[in-house]
């Protein structure tokens, strides 16, 4: 028999009201091709299961250290872990009585994780449903087009995250599983994308173009998240706002507000954050004048996340 297809989980989202309409459960998938340097998820690049230390909930009670890996050393009197080491990151999770050491993810199938979240059903009754997110969703993609298949047989509302940076044909054979489809479309120059996101923009925007033109187009919501010294400028929001409204005048269109908070989580990835200084989330006022922004370019049915 063929062995069930297992995808990569680093985290479960219960009660999520912001990741599509309703109560939802957001589950977050690992691996994601784009390295955008201001990456609110940054533990969902890579989709190597690794295993994280955090110093802060460590006992120093020396169990670590019994393991015949040796990953993690004693140093100047403080514990060290040295990744490259581990073979085996469960057997460090397993020892450490207080979660200090943790797998970043957890592996399941199709089946188990659709059990795990049905679970939730009961707060689904008033249009909410499952949300995957990321990382990149479809970077995962024979696992992720058997989670929405199964979710839509089990009458789930789905909804996904993506950046687009997958193939057409993928792309198309997995839109009549997808409820609502939340789509970035970050920065329109594919220059300036490449430079800050790591790939050039053409594959996302031909991707974004052929939903807009398909019948699945009113699923489509495109989102910009303003970043200050990247995304954030009135020349780009009004270039990509233009575009959008010439493919589709009715296109639903969202600008996330700027979230300062993921910073925290670079302590605990081998990852650069791009937005230096410490800047705060816009205003309700200034994203107002990010929204008119957006509406004088064509969109009408821009909104914002405040």
């Amino acid at each position: 028999m063929t062995e069930p297809i297992k995808g990569r989980v680093f985290d479960i989202r219960r009660f999520s009201v912001h990741d599509g309409q309703g109560i939802r459960t957001t589950i977050f998938l690992k691996g994601c091709p784009l390295h955008c340097v201001w990456c609110q998820n940054p533990e969902g690049i890579c989709l190597e299961q690794k295993l994280v230390y955090f110093k802060d909930k460590c006992l120093h009670c020396g169990q670590c250290l019994s393991i015949e890996q040796k990953a993690m050393r004693e140093l100047d009197g403080s514990l060290q872990l040295d990744a490259t080491k581990v073979s085996d990151g469960s057997a460090y999770e397993d020892i450490c009585p207080t979660g200090a050491l943790r797998l970043d993810s957890r592996e399941y199938t199709a089946a188990e994780l659709v059990d795990e979240v049905l679970a939730d059903q009961v707060f689904f009754a008033r249009g909410g449903g499952i949300t995957l997110s990321g990382g990149e969703p479809f970077f995962q993609p024979a696992f992720t087009k058997e989670l929405l298949k199964r979710f839509q047989t089990a009458g789930i509302h789905t909804a996904v995250e993506s950046s687009l940076q997958v193939d057409s044909g993928y792309l198309a054979a997995v839109l009549p599983f997808i409820d609502h489809l939340f789509a970035d479309c970050k920065i329109f120059s594919s220059p300036e994308h490449k430079a800050a996101v790591g790939v050039d923009c053409e594959r996302i925007q031909a991707n974004i173009k052929m939903v807009l033109e398909s019948k699945y187009r009113d699923r489509l919501t495109v989102r910009t998240p303003l970043i200050p010294g990247y995304t954030a400028t009135l020349e780009n929001i009004s270039a990509i706002a233009g575009w959008l409204s010439q493919l589709y005048p009715q296109v639903q269109y969202e600008l996330l507000n700027y979230n300062p908070l993921a910073r925290a989580k670079y302590a605990h990835v081998d990852f650069a954050y791009g937005v230096k200084e410490n800047l705060p989330p816009y205003t309700k006022d200034e994203m107002a004048a990010w929204r008119a922004c957006a509406v004088a370019a064509g969109c009408s049915n821009a909104i914002v996340e405040i």
